[in-house]
């Protein structure tokens, strides 16, 4: 397994990169064009949409990168979800690129012409993903089969290496790049906590999986009553705002925000939860300066929450997240001081540069160019 060196100079891949992601969410846009800045001949990003009840906010705008689309054909639903990505094979015959990036999930189907159009011509693919966050028999098997076809992957996350490590895939091949989404602005200093209550964040797809519902209990649960804002849009939106008038009536929800609106909120909120799976919007409400209590969910939360910064809860925990929640806020001081450690650890580890440099160093190592 690959670490990162922050004290490394930035890099340049000396040739033409291609990426593939299955849809090009608008908080991928600096990440992308800070990564074709760093690539000599430039890179192409290929993309389509997502199915209308996903409610991801995606860009067909890219400054320095290109953006080319895909036509993606969504199949079944659920976990069964397969993706075929039309134009895929004419996108790379007219890019033409030396090293391809592929999302790193076997349910992508078109990405198997992608490796096959590679291997013809005898250049590397490197996987980028979370890991192999499901279990099961045939997931032992399919997995490992799946990943031999890459030169290199390319983790989200410390855990996420180790996963593809027990699948068998070499260690030596495996980056990490710490998932990031924003530079971290100047900090400067909060409201303090004083004859008001505490004010609570939450920024993320309002899905299952992400656990607002546990929050909500959770607030209402925590004695101190804070303010609660919940930041998003989804396909269980409505099925958490019925939860939150029963249970937390007085959260707010502000629907889906981008730049100055979104900024806006990190700057009004003295602590962020995220009580399901993520973490670039942990990422990001580090980056603003935001003390942090995280589920130990997919695992990029381990690389970014420290005691130093924040709180690891169990996923599903209900009893361990009000418990954290309310000896959090009943402490103002401390999450003051937790504040400054978040937006140090970003400035110095789990930032968009960082992580461009650890795209560059597996670009050029699985070209043989060095780094």
């Amino acid at each position: 397994m690959v670490e990162d060196n922050s004290n490394m100079p930035k890099t340049v891949f000396p040739g033409k990169a291609g990426l593939q992601q299955r849809v090009l969410p608008s908080y991928r846009t600096p990440f992308f064009d800070l990564l074709a800045d760093r690539c000599q001949d430039g890179l192409s990003v290929f993309a389509g949409k997502p199915r209308a009840q996903e409610a991801i906010l995606i860009t067909d705008q890219l400054d320095a990168a290109c953006y080319a689309p895909a036509g993606n054909i969504h199949l079944l639903n659920g976990p069964l979800y397969l993706c075929l990505q039309t134009g895929l094979k004419d996108w790379l015959n007219k890019w033409n690129p030396d090293v391809l990036i592929l999302e790193a999930n076997p349910r992508y189907l078109s990405n198997r012409q992608a490796l096959t159009w590679m291997r013809e011509r005898g250049r590397p693919v490197i996987g980028w993903g979370l890991g192999i966050t499901a279990q099961g028999p045939l997931i032992r098997r399919v997995w490992p089969k799946f990943l031999k076809h890459f030169s290199a992957l390319i983790a989200y996350s410390s855990w996420g290496a180790e996963q593809y490590q027990i699948a068998g895939f070499p260690a030596e091949d495996i980056f990490v790049a710490a998932n990031a989404v924003a530079p971290p602005p100047p900090l400067r200093p909060r409201s303090p906590i004083k004859n008001r209550a505490p004010r609570v964040l939450f920024v993320g797809r309002l899905q299952t999986r992400k656990r607002v519902d546990l929050l909500l209990h959770a607030c209402s649960d925590s004695q101190l009553a804070p303010e609660l804002c919940i930041v998003g849009d989804g396909p269980a939106r409505n099925e958490i705002e019925q939860l939150a008038n029963r249970t937390y009536p007085s959260a707010r929800f502000a629907g889906a925000l981008q730049g100055t609106r979104l900024e806006k909120m990190f700057k009004w909120a003295d602590l962020f939860v995220l009580p399901g799976t993520g973490g670039l919007a942990l990422q990001e409400a580090m980056a603003h300066g935001l003390p942090v209590i995280a589920a130990e969910a997919d695992g990029t939360q381990k690389d970014l929450v420290s005691p130093s910064n924040g709180w690891l809860v169990p996923p599903g925990d209900l009893d361990a997240l009000t418990a954290v929640l309310r000896a959090a806020l009943g402490n103002p001081e401390q999450l003051r001081i937790m504040g400054i450690a978040s937006h140090r650890l970003v400035s110095e580890g789990a930032n968009l540069d960082k992580m461009a440099n650890t795209f560059i160093r597996a670009l050029c190592t699985a070209t043989g160019q060095g780094a």
